[in-house]
């Protein structure tokens, strides 16, 4: 394989940067490149040399720098790597990775660095897909879960199900290899039995976990929904501690969705502030309107925000919320005495919107507030409360990977397969193939069954110089 090199700092200038070099030309081509008290070939693995950057032939040098040596097996790739310390000029960024692709290198390619360390066997598919999660991470729990696949947690749990599954494939196939003999059977169709049922609730708890791993990789999507001057924008700028939408008494002020994330305790929310829902013959408002609907059919939590002085003054369709998060939110209630919020509150819980959406919906309590005022406290704990098993995902295996929750689809229907074929009597020849898929689809996350098209798709979402 050819030596690769690429800056693996964010672009732009910077205190330092960092060129990064990968393959057994490695020490080589920088080496001809530097000037220290030592040649880099004499360096010992893991240790850092100061030197200058120069161009033998012609002794201009370009800048003074740190060079990392690692040696193979022992680097990130599974090769040579040697990591160039140098200032974050982009002049002396640019021009230093041409001198190295003059010198022999050449360019990486996104990802490449990654795949090359799972191609030496230095991690497998889903902790390499981990490192991409890391370096995306824009929380402490997205943080959390990158850390923890990288660390193997995902490979763990699989490993030991393909393990077991393995032995009782081996078992079949050994059956089938006798098959003249069709008394013989060497795999207890019982204890086979029981380790289908045991996988398939494995596999079904992880395919629940996705909908909790999706909301911390991506942030969970809050839909601000409701009538025209009941306080959205003026909500959303509180959530998010900014004028962040224009508020106005006008009616229809906002014509399109306004979308922000906020940080609330570790956990990525992403708010989508919507045009006010009424009847209009103002066309531009009525896509704005078309919308906000279309932002709540996406949402996983919906704000639907009512004017607590008129709070059954919400009319739209609902009927794809089905399976959403609802938290009504009653705003302006610092416009209301004390006695009079107890009146609105038992008038709403009592509407027949609220009946007909907790048919349709997980209806949260609802909630009074005055975002004008900044009362908003109570909301970010409600919304904290609705993302689900919160608090299972610093102890359990959670999956936040598409790939990884399409590849468990494909494996739990291949074990109910399995399951169904026991209880049916099927040959053994049959078990076999449903045993092959299912071990097939979980080979897939780890990568010890994979195609080269699957793996250019995923590095090539790295970004270059990882």
């Amino acid at each position: 394989m050819s030596t690769i090199a690429a800056i693996s700092t964010p672009y732009g200038t910077g205190g330092i940067a960092v060129i990064r070099v990968s393959g057994t030309d490695a020490l080589p081509v920088v080496d001809s490149l530097f000037s220290g008290k030592r040649s880099l070939l004499d360096a010992r693995p893991y240790t850092i040399v100061y030197g200058e950057i120069r161009k033998k032939t012609t002794a201009e040098v370009l800048d003074r720098v740190l060079v990392s040596v690692f040696r193979a097996p022992h680097s990130f790739t599974g090769e040579d790597v040697v990591e160039i310390a140098c200032h974050g000029s982009l002049y002396i960024q640019q021009e230093l990775l041409r001198w190295l692709i003059e010198a022999g290198c050449t360019m990486a390619a996104p990802g490449e660095f990654t795949q090359r360390a799972f191609l030496n066997g230095k991690m497998d598919l889903s902790e390499a897909e981990a490192v991409a999660d890391l370096i995306a991470s824009e929380s402490k729990a997205a943080h959390d879960l990158a850390l923890r696949q990288l660390k193997g947690g995902i490979s763990t749990e699989l490993a030991s199900l393909r393990e077991r599954l393995l032995h009782f494939t081996s078992l079949i196939e050994l059956e089938l290899d006798f098959a003249d003999h069709e008394e013989l059977e060497f795999a207890d169709r019982t204890e086979l039995s029981r380790l289908a049922d045991e996988i398939s609730a494995h596999i079904g708890r992880l395919l629940s976990s996705f909908r909790t791993g999706n909301a911390i990789r991506n942030g969970v999507p809050v839909a601000i929904i409701g009538p025209t001057n009941v306080g959205k924008s003026t909500l959303l700028n509180r959530l998010v501690g900014e004028e962040r939408a224009i508020v106005s008494d006008e009616q229809g002020t906002t014509r399109d969705t306004i979308e922000d994330v906020v940080n609330i305790n570790g956990l990525q929310f992403r708010f989508i502030d919507t045009a006010g829902i009424r009847r209009t013959d103002n066309k531009v408002e009525e896509i704005g309107i078309s919308r906000s609907l279309e932002a709540a059919r996406k949402a996983d939590i919906i704000l639907l925000v009512s004017d607590i002085r008129n709070p059954q003054s919400v009319s739209f369709d609902y009927t794809d919320w089905h399976n959403k998060t609802v938290i009504p939110v009653l705003n302006k209630a610092d416009l209301l005495q004390a006695g009079q919020i107890g009146q609105a509150v038992a008038a709403f819980l009592s509407s027949t919107l609220l009946t007909a959406l907790s048919s349709e919906c997980r209806l949260s309590e609802p909630l009074c507030l005055s975002a004008k005022e900044g009362d908003i406290e109570a909301l970010r704990n409600r919304l904290l409360q609705t993302v689900p098993d919160m608090q299972g995902v610093q102890q359990n295996v959670v999956i936040s990977n598409v790939r990884h929750f399409e590849a468990l689809q494909r494996a739990y229907v291949a074990i109910e397969r399995v399951r169904s074929g026991i209880t049916g009597g099927i040959s053994g020849e049959f078990l076999s193939m449903d045993l092959q898929d299912c071990l097939y689809a979980l080979g897939e996350i780890t990568g010890s069954i994979t195609s080269q098209d699957v793996l250019n798709n995923i590095f090539s979402h790295f970004c270059i110089g990882k």
